[in-house]
């Protein structure tokens, strides 16, 4: 044998050997993964073998846990209730009536200091206290009867209180804030003097056409106009320096038959209201007392029945002129 021959063999010995350790170690590498050798995927068993293991499916954690873990599987395990379900026992009872709400009501009354029955002056000055801010009418007397009842009873109710129709000192303390001593007049039935005594001044140019009511702040009357032609004159009072009643033109803005100040808590019948709250209505104190006294900016009228008149007659819109002459 020459001697390429003989390095011919050598090479493919080496070559041999080569791909002999090359096959090995690849096999080695397969078992160190934990994973089949490529020439043992046709094996029956080893196929088997690895079918049974689980498969891992990726939860949105990035963890994994086997789909066929028994742990995983709530649909017939009644304890494995999601956490937001509603507990039953704290679920109402339909059949339960529920309970009422309890407001407090007004504070009980006190004793009664004058009640139905009673006589004497002091029931007298009552009603013509109740008289002044209209809860009482017609002639007072030395009686409590009825109608003292009635509007003992209408007060109360209007302030809160518990309606018994019993004067207590709750009620009659909170009559006389509201009220001024009466006068003789008033406790004995008088009529009130100078009633319409007021002689008009010059009408305004603004009051001879439309509907208006024209008030004279220098002759103190009203006069009720529609087209320059004077359908009624009452006498009228206005408020003090200190809350005047504002002049110029303005118009109705709204009426309020039994209209109770929500300021003064005084009653103003017959209000119709001309520039925010300033109004013109009856007044119970200016048919007692005169022009002794003064509104809070109203122009205040005596007249109880003229004035009545005057509110079914006057609309909502209807002009308003309040000047001096």
């Amino acid at each position: 044998m020459n001697t390429k021959a003989r390095i011919a063999r050598r090479i493919t010995l080496l070559t041999v050997i080569a791909a002999v350790c090359s096959v090995m170690a690849y096999g080695v590498g397969w078992a160190v993964r934990g994973e089949s050798l490529p020439w043992e995927d046709s094996h029956p068993a080893a196929a088997q073998q690895r079918d049974d293991q689980p498969v891992a499916m990726p939860h949105e954690d990035g963890t994994a846990t086997p789909s066929d873990d028994p742990s995983d599987d709530t649909s017939d395990d009644p304890s494995a209730t999601p956490s937001d379900e509603p507990d039953p026992s704290e679920e109402p009872d339909p059949t339960k009536e529920p309970e009422p709400s309890k407001e407090p009501g007004p504070p009980p009354a006190g004793p009664a200091l004058l009640s139905p029955g009673d006589k004497g002056p002091e029931v007298r000055d009552l009603q013509a206290r109740l008289k002044q801010i209209d809860w009482f009418s017609g002639d007072v007397t030395d009686n409590y009867g009825d109608v003292t009842t009635e509007a003992v009873r209408g007060f109360q109710a209007k302030r809160g209180f518990q309606v018994t129709g019993e004067v207590d000192q709750r009620t009659l303390d909170r009559l006389h804030e509201m009220t001024r001593q009466p006068t003789k007049a008033e406790l004995t039935n008088q009529p009130p003097p100078g009633d319409g005594g007021n002689t008009p001044g010059p009408l305004d140019a603004r009051c001879t056409t439309g509907r208006v009511l024209c008030i004279d702040k220098s002759s103190r009357t009203l006069r009720w106009v529609v087209d320059g032609d004077v359908r009624k004159t009452v006498d009228v009072r206005f408020g003090s320096a200190e809350l005047p009643t504002r002049e110029g033109v303005f118009s109705i803005q709204r009426k309020s038959r039994d209209h109770v100040s929500t300021i003064y808590h005084t009653s103003m019948p017959f209000a119709m209201f001309f520039s925010g709250g300033q109004a013109v209505h009856y007044s119970p104190d200016f048919a007692a007392r005169g022009y002794n006294g003064a509104s809070h900016g109203c122009v205040n009228v005596r007249d109880h029945d003229a004035v009545a008149w005057l509110y079914d007659q006057v609309n909502v819109g209807d002009k308003v002129v309040i000047y001096w002459s």
